[in-house]
């Protein structure tokens, strides 16, 4: 099959498979590494940036919300110009700036420039991520497609214990005396590389039935999620007035009326050729709305709570950040020993089994903030690991199944939306959950220690992780297969 017969119908031709697939695929997942690493790999080089640049509580805040509200504003509206211009190309674009990006913010002198080239590689994240699943449900089919989607899935749970110690090694490494920057040096050879393969091996793909993207609704959107997040992250240093309420009030107003928009368009059965953002119909089901809070729950309890994790952990009891990245993996450890079951179980026993996966999070916090007294200043992290085992596991059971589990109340041809909203949900979540409990630890953090700051907001991320419990309760009792899955 030629590459301009597969963009023009965005599916393989009765004449056989693109021969180079799984080289595009590779060169696919390498790009999409670069942002799950980049996750977790500035997490554990923070106390360090915080020292160098001398950067604020709030600025740190900045550093890892700032990437994810970014990609969050960006993820659909990126999903509908790969659609409709080619997935090829908004791919190479993402993966061209993501490099730029990252050298820019391993070249920052301030808190504020490389908080300007966070979002900037959060922006180019979100170009990347949905070309990814999209290209692969294009050049494969059948057995074939689910092998690709699973090897996507495992490398990607891969990346954030990958990110854990490499953000450690690097930091500890000082090559070249680097430091820090060297996390994000790491991503310019790889972004030249994927994209030397990317325009080579990686075929052009697109919708045949795309419509234009919706750019006012896409700025408004992107508003409104900036004007929750910032008042959450800004308020507390500077006293919560009353104009951060009335932001944040206009925020939610703001998805709102565009939702309203995109219903009103709906019944009317004229979308002026625009594509749907938050395609409101969704939110009638009842189980696409628990699976979408019980998404934002956990990115809101996890995100938040490692972030104080790593700063206690550094600031606080003097690890190495390699030591500190080391001991975060027995988080990954958890998940792995848990991942291969999660989807089984949760097929067989349904929304209870990511219910316990919630209960199990929440345990494993508890454990943890139990366990901090008894490490002492570059002491053993042996106290804390069974707590982050627990909770990887827990993490596992959660959320591996969840969208399979949703998509059994969402009809078909909505999946692939469905898809893009619990991806903005994620990291939306991310974004407030490190607002709200960074808000909590930094709070508590003046007059106390760094140890009495992680015990005080361990029981926020518990109770994130309880409603996510609560709100499982809420699904389908029963998953999908993973054909059904890899199908729709």
């Amino acid at each position: 099959m030629t590459t301009s017969q597969m963009a023009a119908t965005g599916r393989p031709t009765a004449a056989g498979a693109y021969p180079r697939r799984w080289l595009a695929a590779i060169v696919m997942i390498v790009g999409a590494l670069m942002d799950m690493i980049d996750v977790t790999i500035v997490n554990v080089a923070l106390p360090t940036i915080r020292r160098d640049l001398h950067a604020s509580a709030t600025q740190l805040e900045w550093v890892v919300s700032g990437y994810m509200l970014a990609f969050a504003a960006a993820l659909i509206i990126a999903g509908n110009f790969g659609d409709l211009f080619g997935r090829k190309k908004v791919f190479l674009i993402g993966v061209a700036v993501f490099g730029l990006a990252s050298l820019a913010a391993g070249l920052s002198q301030t808190g504020a420039e490389l908080i300007a080239a966070r979002v900037v590689q959060g922006t180019a994240a979100a170009a990347m991520a949905p070309q990814v699943l999209a290209t692969f449900r294009s050049i494969f089919a059948g057995a074939e497609r689910g092998k690709a989607f699973s090897i996507y899935g495992a490398m990607l749970g891969f990346a954030s214990a990958v990110g854990l110690v490499l953000g450690g090694l690097l930091t500890d490494a000082n090559l070249l005396g680097w430091s820090w920057r060297a996390v994000f040096f790491v991503n310019v050879p790889v972004a030249v590389a994927a994209l030397i393969a990317g325009l080579r091996f990686v075929p052009e793909t697109r919708d045949p039935g795309a419509r234009r993207p919706d750019i006012p609704g896409a700025v408004l959107l992107a508003a409104s999620m900036v004007a929750i997040v910032y008042p959450l992250l800004e308020g507390r240093q500077l006293g919560w007035p009353a104009w951060v309420w009335l932001l944040l009030a206009a925020g939610v107003a703001g998805l709102a009326v565009q939702g309203l928009l995109e219903t009103r368009r709906a019944r009317r059965r004229n979308s002026g050729g625009k594509a749907p953002l938050l395609r409101p119909g969704l939110f009638r089901v009842p189980a696409f709305a628990a699976g979408l809070g019980v998404q934002m729950a956990f990115a809101a309890g996890m995100q938040g709570f490692f972030l104080a994790f790593a700063l206690w952990l550094q600031a606080g009891e003097h690890f190495s950040p390699l030591k500190a990245g080391l001991t975060a993996v027995a988080f990954s450890v958890g998940s792995f020993m848990m991942a291969p079951v999660a989807v089984p179980l949760a097929q067989k026993r349904g929304r209870s089994v990511l219910a316990i996966g919630g209960l199990l999070m929440a345990a494993g916090i508890a454990g943890v903030a139990l366990a901090a007294p008894h490490i002492g200043v570059n002491g053993s992290p042996w106290p804390v690991v069974p707590g982050l085992v627990v909770a990887g596991a827990g993490l596992s059971l959660l959320v591996i199944p969840l969208v399979s589990v949703v998509l059994a109340a969402v009809p078909v041809e909505a999946a692939g939306g469905a898809s893009g909203l619990f991806s903005t949900a994620q990291q939306l979540g991310g974004a407030i959950g490190v607002a709200l409990l960074g808000t909590v630890f930094f709070g508590y953090l003046t007059g106390h220690s760094f140890e009495a700051a992680i015990v005080h907001t361990a029981p926020y991320a518990m109770v994130a992780f309880a409603l996510c419990a609560v709100l499982s309760m809420l699904l389908p009792r029963t998953a999908v297969s993973e054909e059904a899955l890899t199908e729709s």
